[in-house]
Formats: structure tokens, sequence, C-alpha cells
């Protein structure tokens, strides 16, 4: 049987409305019987009836998320552990997740909608920020609690947390150059998102510094995260009259696609051709040759989101608004040293 206030009290020899009090922080209360009365309810195992709880707090105890699945697939690995960190977290804070859906870009208005004016959430987390985002200006206006994965424009808005896109790249182009790769593409993400930006200026920055020029025809951008737009992207710059002989590519999804273009071409990855993944998914590891990825701490990310999201829903102070995580780069063999220009 669940642990009542009737129970504490008669542990305490206290009265019901004073338990209740001393649960809810009632000023009237002494300090010593609130700690008291907290302790017991620990010890006891008893927890808030979330139906009250929300009477008394006027919220829901829930958060929103709202995936549009024309930027990525729920079967993405990356979208699925960033889903199970929020979740997790969420559960530890007391809080339930409202996870939504939207088909298409020109509904997702009416979604946030649903959300924020049919007051069935208390906060939104954002993923995904783009150049122009309507969802923060909608949000910002509406004054509703939100924290995003990324930054944007309007950086002094609203807390965020990010993956230093810029960073990891310009690792995992150094890495491939320090292999002995010259001719190196960029496999980038579709321009609207922030990050593609970021990500872009490590691979133009990491260039320059090691004296290489910057060709634009080894520059190609993807409309959306799958495996078949890496491996179009890469088709493109296989057919070119001088084509790379490496590439780093904003995402292991579109990386997998990108190795079977380079395979299907008879050249041997690691060897012949050298391809650097962003993310670090499960599968990274375990196609053949295994993947070198720039992994995102992506549990971390979904922890703080949760985390930070909770204290602005309740009005308590952030330690950091706006927080940046270093990203690590996973060598592994399809970065292999390059051969076939040391035999020429």
């Amino acid at each position: 049987m669940p642990v009542t206030i009737k129970n504490i009290a008669a542990e305490l020899g206290l009265s019901v409305s004073t338990v209740s009090k001393a649960l809810n922080d009632y000023p009237d209360i002494a300090p010593q019987t609130r700690q008291l009365v907290k302790e017991t309810a620990r010890r006891m195992g008893y927890r808030a009836s979330a139906a009250a709880r929300s009477l008394r707090t006027r919220r829901t105890n829930t958060i929103g998320l709202i995936f549009c699945i024309i930027d990525r697939h729920l079967t993405d690995p990356y979208y699925l552990d960033l889903l199970a960190s929020i979740g997790e977290e969420c559960s530890r804070q007391g809080f339930d997740l409202l996870l939504s859906v939207c088909p298409a870009r020109r509904l997702e208005r009416s979604a946030y909608e649903r959300m924020v004016d049919g007051k069935r959430v208390d906060g939104m987390i954002l993923t995904g920020t783009r150049h122009g985002d309507g969802r923060i200006a909608y949000l910002v206006e509406r004054g509703f609690p939100f924290v995003s994965l990324g930054r944007s424009e309007r950086d002094g808005d609203f807390p965020y947390v990010d993956v230093d896109g810029a960073k990891g790249i310009n690792d995992g182009v150094q890495h491939l150059i320090d292999q002995g790769y010259r001719r190196i593409g960029f496999v980038g993400l579709p321009a609207e998102l922030v990050c593609a930006g970021h990500r872009f200026q490590g691979y133009q920055t990491t260039l320059e510094k090691n004296g290489l020029a910057l060709d634009p025809r080894l520059v190609t951008h993807c409309d959306c995260l799958t495996q078949e737009a890496g491996y179009r992207a890469m088709q493109r710059l296989l057919q070119l009259d001088e084509p790379p002989d490496a590439a780093c590519v904003c995402s292991d999804v579109m990386a997998l696609g990108a190795m079977g273009a380079v395979q299907e071409r008879g050249l041997a990855m690691g060897r012949d051709f050298g391809i650097v993944g962003f993310d670090d998914i499960p599968m990274a590891a375990q196609v053949q040759p295994p993947l070198t990825s720039i992994r995102q701490p992506i549990y971390e990310v979904g922890t703080r989101l949760c985390r930070m999201l909770i204290k602005v829903v309740e009005g308590e102070p952030l330690a950091e608004s706006h927080v940046i995580l270093g990203p690590t780069l996973v060598i592994r063999e399809s970065s292999g040293p390059y051969q076939r220009g040391w035999a020429r």
C-alpha cells in the first residue's frame, strides 16, 4: 500500500494538517518540524500525489517535446538517445514528458500552440535551432518557458545547451590531415540549421591553419539527415574531375551512406579514402570498417536540457544559462593512414 500523509502523521504523533503543511513548506511550521517530517516521508517512501501537486501549483508537471520528422527520422540513434536521456531525467525529477510528432514544417506552429495555449505542458524543449527560427520567436513572444538544443541569432534571450561543432570538425579534419589526406571534402547539414554554419566554420578554419586552400567544389550540403542523402552527396563528390581523397561528414547516419558510395567505387576505406562522421552512434563501431566519429555527449546534453528547463519552470536561477559542451574524436579504421598517395 502507498504511504499516505496519515501514515506519516501517525508515525510522528503529529496532526495530518501539520504534516501536510510541513511537506508543502508552509511558513507557520517550525523549520525543525519541516525537516523531521520530510526526512520521515523519505524514509517511509512517501510520494506526493501528482494530481494534488498540479492543483496546488497550477502546473502539469509535464515537459513538451515536438519532433518534426522531416528533420530526422525517429529511428535515428542520435535522437533516440536524446529522447531517452530527457525521459530518464524527467522521471527522476517527478515530471512527465509529452512527445508529439509533426509530419510537416507548415504544421509546426499549430503543434506548439496546442501544447502551449492548451496548457498541456509547463515548458518546452526545442531541438535543431534554425536561422530565423519561428518556434523561438513564438515562445519568446508568449513568455513561455523553454530551453533549446542549439544556439541561434538570439543567444541572449533564452537558455540553451549546445555542443561545440566547430571544435569537433576541427579535430576531425586535423586528424585526416595528419593521416596524409589533402583533398578533404565536407558533407554538411541542411543549411537552415544554425549548427551547420558552426561545423563548416571548423572545416574552413582547419584547412586554412594547415595551408590548404578551400575548394568550393568539395563542399556539399544535404537537405535531410539520412543514409540516402549521404550516399548521394558522396556520389556527387566522387564524380568530380578531381575528387576528394577524404571527407568529414556532419552526421554518422549520412556517413554510413557516404561509405557505401566510396566502397562502390572499389576504394578501400581507411587506405584509399578516409571518412570521419559526427555523433558517434552505436552503429559507428559496428560497421566495416568501423567509422571514426566525433562523439557528442548526448546523454549529458539531454540531462542538462531537462534540469535547466525544470529550474526555469520552478522559478529557480540557473547557474549557467548558455552551456557549450566539448565533443570527443573517436578514431577507428575508416580514417586509417592514406596509402594511395604514398604509393605514387
